[in-house]
């Protein structure tokens, strides 16, 4: 028995950081079911603080998480903190926060975006917010959601870029805070829908960004909103 206990990693307490940061976790997806970009308890939120990942849980409606209900695990996907079950699609998270400097992740079941998933291996320059992306978003191969070879081939689909689709499944987009990954994913949905409703007209292609001016937008998006 004191073996087994010495091997034990020590749980960290829900601290101030953490209680804060799921709050903001549990926000972040009831917004995604109030705003249609997911039903009822598909797709997923997490955000990290240090090395402590603050992810929802699989199958629980949002609604009904509460502070006592945070579950958070470590980089190596070990639960740390709370009862309840990670997400089934943990594998994706922490794929992305070990190979980028993502701070919140959103992952969603949004209908515009998932279309385009199936139509197309890239959703192309239709908006200057393509840029917020890093670029044109490349669409990831299809893999059965909650395995590592879906997380393999979303990580190769986010290269240079912070977001992401997933064939026949879905985004997934990340920030430095949930907040920007929060916009980013809304602001991919409409892309999305802007997408399919121009390529829709018969007869007609739609014109995209060029490359030179997608940089030019990128640059000005840099400087966008008030300064801090």
């Amino acid at each position: 028995m004191a073996q087994e206990s010495s091997a034990r990693r020590p749980r960290p307490r829900l601290t101030q950081s953490l209680r804060h940061t799921w709050g903001q976790v549990v926000r972040a997806a009831r917004r995604t079911t109030a705003e249609g970009l997911v039903v009822g308890t598909s797709g997923n939120v997490s955000a990290r603080v240090g090395d402590t990942v603050l992810v929802t849980p699989s199958g629980v409606p949002y609604d009904r998480l509460g502070p006592r209900d945070a579950v958070a695990v470590d980089l190596d996907g070990e639960q740390v903190l709370g009862t309840l079950e990670p997400t089934s699609e943990l594998p994706m998270h922490l794929a992305v926060y070990r190979a980028t400097d993502a701070r919140a992740i959103v992952h969603t079941h949004a209908v515009h975006a998932t279309a385009v998933s199936t139509l197309v291996d890239e959703l192309p320059a239709i908006h200057y917010m393509t840029a917020a992306l890093g670029g044109p978003v490349r669409v990831a191969d299809y893999a059965l959601y909650g395995t590592e070879e879906l997380a393999e081939r979303m990580l190769e689909a986010l290269r240079d870029r912070s977001g992401c689709l997933l064939r026949n499944h879905g985004t997934v987009v990340y920030g430095a805070t949930l907040d920007q990954a929060y916009d980013r994913t809304a602001q991919l949905e409409w892309m999305c829908r802007l997408w399919l409703a121009a390529s829709a007209v018969p007869g007609r292609t739609p014109t995209l960004i060029p490359p030179d001016e997608l940089e030019r937008a990128a640059d000005k998006l840099r400087g966008y909103g008030q300064p801090r």
